[in-house]
């Protein structure tokens, strides 16, 4: 299995506002930049596998909601990150 998966978040100061996985970080925030007000990207732990990767999104989204009164991150529009 290939680990090529990146886990990243989109923050705005201290916020999370978006929880997400790429192949290719530099052209995903490229894209999230001309439709997301956020102020870093930051890159979570090492490139895992596609599957890894979007267990790893779904878990951090639940943990967010159980954190945030059952909300998502600002960006994000399911509990799946799809």
């Amino acid at each position: 299995m290939q680990r090529d998966t990146y886990k990243y978040e989109l923050k705005e100061g201290n916020k999370v506002v978006y929880v997400g996985i790429t192949n290719d970080p530099e052209r995903r925030e490229a894209q999230h930049r001309q439709e997301k007000n956020f102020g870093t990207m930051n890159i979570i732990g090492r490139a895992s596998t596609r599957e890894g990767a979007e267990q790893w999104a779904t878990n951090r989204l639940e943990t967010y909601m159980n954190n945030h009164n059952g909300d998502l991150p600002k960006y994000n529009q399911t509990a799946t990150g799809k």
